[in-house]
């Protein structure tokens, strides 16, 4: 028979993925008894369907991709990659969907860990029902914390229940190539499973309904992605969309076109977009909607539900969609929560210690394609859409000796925004082969509001693609 029990906590955190453990690790830091509740795997979407299997994949594509254009290698990496050399790799980096070592840490760590699904009963109350079908409630002094994560997002598209597509979860944890994948999405899991996937010997089409790729960011990141990518081998077919696909009897997937061309494939990905894993952890009881995103303040609170003590941190609250962001987001909601149950009063200034303003000034990604795209702050259409007054400043990244000694044909392009009135860097575009390690100096430079005369003494070492930062500020003054 189901048992029900009542346990006592400072803090209940819903989600153990990366995003849950780091609000837990600060509670407990701070002195509060912290419990998790987790549904699946310990260590969440990243650790096992997103940025650890996905990188695992890339890696041997993007190190072969700079190997095979280096005088004395190139004749060494010209044969196909070891596929099951690869995956292998990937199922380590996934640590093989066991999340042993992800438990270790938790309890080592001083938190409690309940397996079950966890939802809310009302304020500072959440219900788990367990795999063996008992319900623990909990209650929580001072915070609950919901990290449930995001999910992929289906399109409306008939019949898409019998098509069994991929979603990034799939495209991620596939235990071969299929022949033939037609992956539907110009964003960042669309691109970086194209350049995984054609590496590994698929035929891959990429359908993007805009008019090019990675449309969030600068037009050039796109063209040279896109450039690479029909190189290599990759159909990338603009202004276009899926109007029906079905999955035949002998599972080959028909897929038609809105420009009236049909397609076959052995499995169709559908990158088109995230939603929030808010359906069934019970918002309704609290006056929220099920299925919607939660809103947040700076300080990660819930805006529409009283009392300072339900909040949403990682991609469940939509700020910023990024694994590292949603890490950072629970260092600050962890010192928030430390601070009211202090009786403290907390500080949501501009940078201040209880206030997320990254999320919105310095959001830094990488998109881990050939060739890599690194972004931070502002791209030139978001300032002047803003009504910012800044600087574009450009420079071919293949005209440093750094970049040639990388990579002798090295192609890839950089860009800075300098506000004009305050002479300080406020958004920051690379892509190039190696452009993910140029990141941090960028956000360090936004974040600190470095001005520009100080970022002249920061000398890069020769011959490195550091040097770019120079460049760029020659350029910028010279115009």
């Amino acid at each position: 028979m189901p048992t029900e029990n009542i346990r006592t906590y400072d803090v209940i955190v819903i989600g153990a993925g990366p995003v849950g453990e780091n609000v837990a690790d600060r509670t407990v830091a701070a002195g509060l008894s912290t419990a998790i509740v987790e549904s699946e795997l310990a260590g969440g979407e990243c650790s096992y369907w997103a940025c650890e299997p996905s990188k695992a994949l890339l890696r041997p594509a993007l190190l072969r991709a700079d190997a095979t254009h280096v005088p004395g290698l190139d004749p060494a990496v010209k044969n196909p990659l070891d596929v099951e050399a690869v995956l292998a790799h990937r199922d380590r980096m996934s640590a093989d969907w066991k999340d042993d070592g992800q438990v270790e840490w938790i309890k080592s760590a001083g938190i409690d860990l309940l397996r079950g699904h966890g939802r809310l009963e009302g304020v500072r109350e959440v219900s788990v029902r367990t795999p063996d079908g008992d319900t623990v409630r909990l209650r929580a002094r001072h915070a609950v914390a919901v990290c449930t994560g995001s999910r992929a997002a289906l399109p409306d598209l008939p019949g898409i229940d019998t098509l069994r597509p991929w979603t990034s979860r799939e495209a991620t944890s596939a235990q071969r190539p299929p022949e033939r994948l037609a992956i539907v999405g110009a964003g960042v899991v669309g691109v970086e499973m194209a350049t995984a996937w054609q590496a590994l010997g698929s035929r891959v089409t990429l359908l993007a309904r805009e008019d090019g790729l990675l449309p969030r960011m600068e037009p050039f990141a796109g063209e040279l992605v896109t450039e690479r990518l029909r190189e290599a081998g990759a159909d990338v077919r603009f202004d276009v969309s899926v109007v029906a696909a079905r999955r035949q009897g002998d599972g080959e997937v028909r897929i038609t076109l809105s420009d009236g061309d049909e397609l076959t494939a052995d499995e169709i990905l559908f990158a088109t977009g995230r939603a929030p894993r808010s359906e069934d952890i019970g918002l309704g009881t609290v006056g929220l909607t099920p299925g919607d995103w939660l809103p947040t303040d700076d300080s990660l609170t819930v805006t529409a539900v009283p009392g300072n003590w339900l909040y949403a941190v990682g991609d469940v609250n939509r700020r910023a969609l990024f694994t590292h962001q949603g890490k950072y987001q629970a260092r600050i909601a962890g010192a928030v929560i430390a601070a009211r149950a202090r009786g403290e009063d907390i500080d949501t200034a501009r940078w201040a210690p209880h206030s997320s303003t990254a999320d919105l000034e310095a959001v830094p990604g990488v998109v881990f394609t050939d060739p890599e795209v690194a972004s931070v702050g502002l791209t030139a259409d978001q300032a002047e859409r803003a009504g910012r007054a800044v600087d574009v400043v450009d420079y071919e990244i293949g005209h440093l000796a750094g970049a040639l000694q990388y990579r002798p044909d090295y192609r890839g392009r950089a860009r800075v925004l300098i506000d004009r009135d305050r002479h300080v860097v406020v958004g920051a575009t690379f892509v190039g082969p190696g452009v993910g390690e140029l990141l941090y100096s960028a956000t360090v430079a936004i974040t600190g509001e470095v001005p520009v005369e100080r970022l002249w003494h920061a000398v890069p070492a020769f011959p490195t693609i550091s040097e770019v930062w120079l460049r760029l500020l020659e350029t910028w003054r010279d115009s």
